[in-house]
């Protein structure tokens, strides 16, 4: 096997594993606004080590947000689901704080505002 192809095999099942998590975290629901956390900009870093690690970086749309405590954990919960998925942990950040551009068009759409 010619060892300069084996890092892009690696780097193509990382990415691929990366779109699983994010086809997850589109499954994933803000318990206030009817909309998936990934489209809505809650997630702000997916990132996946070799050994099938995944790091979240996600925000909430507001520091008092009630499930704050607890919704890290449903997310991480998630993305174990993911047969590849070794582990996962979700770090809680509040910079940059959230806001409505975060979301996607898409979103913003279906929400009614643009």
């Amino acid at each position: 096997m010619d060892s300069r192809t084996e890092p892009n095999k690696k780097d193509e099942s990382r990415e691929g594993l990366k779109e699983k998590v994010i086809e997850t975290l589109r499954q994933v629901y803000d318990p206030e606004i009817p909309v998936n956390i990934y489209d809505l900009g809650l997630i702000y870093r997916v990132d996946i080590s070799s050994r099938g690690m995944v790091y979240i970086d996600m925000t909430l749309t507001a520091p008092g947000c009630p499930v704050a405590g607890t919704f890290p954990g449903s997310v991480e919960a998630a993305v174990r689901s993911v047969p590849e998925v070794v582990d996962a942990r979700v770090n809680l950040v509040w910079d940059p704080p959230w806001s409505q551009d975060c979301m996607s068009d898409e979103v913003k759409l279906q929400l009614g505002l643009l």
